[in-house]
């Protein structure tokens, strides 16, 4: 089983809003998945995206793989930089 941390779509026509979801590669991309980690909103910026760092890092220790617009989402945050330090630390 492949874990991946992806976006599914919810909101409107033409208003997009985003659940980042923790979830099984094979599964629809809005449809199951196992955790939802937090939400992004493109009309309000990067900035305004509500992660929780704790569930994101515990994921990422476990092997799930981010998408390419999650690990960018991620790399602002500051998510990827504190997982690579806790990965040197623990080597």
């Amino acid at each position: 089983m492949s874990v991946k941390i992806r976006l599914t779509r919810i909101g409107r026509h033409k208003t997009s809003i985003y659940r980042v979801v923790v979830a099984d590669s094979r599964f629809a991309r809005d449809g199951r998945y196992i955790e939802q980690i937090g939400y992004f909103d493109p009309a309000l910026g990067e900035d305004k995206a509500d992660i929780n760092e704790e569930l994101a890092l515990k994921w990422l220790r476990n092997g799930a793989t981010p998408s390419d617009s999650i690990r960018t989402l991620f790399t602002r945050k500051g998510i990827m930089e504190k997982y690579a330090a806790s990965k040197k630390e623990s080597k």
